[in-house]
């Protein structure tokens, strides 16, 4: 085990806020690895799969998060999240033009009936499938739904309304399985 002093010999350079992304992410990585696992299944360890950007593991979802926080301050003019937390925009119409908004929106509104099941079933992977694909429709939205620059206002308005129900959804989820939530990666 790797002494406090040792490792700020070892990484001098990193400040508070980095050290918390890099403590939240390592810990989250462990606990989402763990608990994305079906319990009736063999466990294989591994700190590359439980690390990776890519796929069903804590710092994809923890990403997705952060991308979700990064859209909604640009939006609200913020240059960071404060003290208080997340400053949510007003709620505003949603407005479908486009099917990655219609997909992300289906999976959304799931979320009571995987919450039932997962209490009924005790199958908290199941939590971790949902979180996955809710952040992987998240990404397709992203990938081609434009927030920020939206053809109107309205859109834009409807679309910051997606992103905000989105984060809610993810900061959520993510505070049941123990992870820490973070606006910034």
């Amino acid at each position: 085990m790797v002494s406090r002093r040792e490792q700020e010999e070892e990484n001098p350079q990193l400040t508070q806020q980095e050290e918390e992304v890099v403590r939240a992410v390592g810990i989250g990585a462990v606990k989402y690895a763990d608990l994305s696992m079906n319990r009736e299944s063999n466990y294989r360890f591994s700190y590359e799969r439980m690390l990776s950007l890519n796929g069903n593991t804590a710092p994809y979802m923890l990403y997705a998060y952060a991308r979700l926080c990064g859209i909604i301050l640009k939006a609200t003019g913020k240059t960071d999240v404060g003290e208080g937390g997340m400053e949510w925009p007003e709620p505003a119409e949603v407005i479908v033009s486009h099917d990655a908004e219609l997909q992300l929106i289906r999976t959304l509104v799931k979320l009571p009936d995987v919450l039932a099941e997962v209490e009924a079933e005790l199958y908290p992977n199941r939590l971790c499938d949902y979180l996955f694909e809710t952040s992987q429709k998240f990404n397709q939205f992203y990938e081609n739904c434009s927030v920020n620059n939206a053809e109107t206002p309205a859109l834009k308005a409807s679309r910051l309304t997606l992103c905000a129900v989105t984060a809610g959804v993810l900061r959520t989820l993510l505070k049941i399985l123990g992870l820490t939530p973070l606006d910034r990666f």
